[in-house]
């Protein structure tokens, strides 16, 4: 039996990448689930979460029920994204917890969701950036984590710099 054929895909150019350098956000990786028939979900990085003391993941499964009407203007799909603050990793200073997309080019979001800031499109300059002025997410936070550089015509590849560990 002869086997599959199978093509050898396409190897994009590297000259013609272009990057987006947005903060990388010390928080633990969220995920909110919007089916085509309008159900809400919560995940981890590595589970669907529920409202239990153990599954909620520092309280994201509750926030995203609790803002259900609002988040679900995002759409049908997998809108990942960082939760962060009181109480998560680094902390940045805040009070409150907040939810930030790592889907810098979409347009309309609730006014409970924020993006990751962009920082800018060149690592040095980016680099030398997040150095004198910290974080952008957080305004006057002086150590963050560090950088995601994401390409601009394959969106799937993304590279991370840690600045502080």
């Amino acid at each position: 039996m002869k086997p599959e054929f199978k093509v050898w895909p396409k190897i994009p150019r590297w000259q013609n990448e272009s990057y987006v350098i947005t903060e990388k956000i010390d928080g633990t990786n969220g995920c909110i689930i919007i089916t085509e028939h309008g159900d809400i979900f919560a995940q981890s990085r590595t589970r669907i979460l529920d409202e239990s003391s153990d599954g909620d993941n520092f309280g994201f499964c509750k926030w995203v029920l609790g803002n259900r009407t609002e988040l679900l203007t995002l759409g049908e799909g997998y809108h990942y994204g960082e939760w962060w603050g009181q109480g998560i990793q680094r902390n940045y200073g805040l009070t409150e917890r907040r939810f930030s997309l790592f889907n810098v080019w979409l347009h309309d979001i609730p006014e409970c969701v924020d993006k990751v800031p962009v920082i800018g499109t060149k690592l040095a300059e980016s680099l030398t950036d997040m150095a004198e002025l910290g974080s952008k997410a957080a305004p006057g936070f002086m150590k963050p984590e560090g950088l995601v550089m994401s390409a601009t015509q394959n969106r799937g590849i993304r590279y991370k710099y840690i600045i502080n560990e």
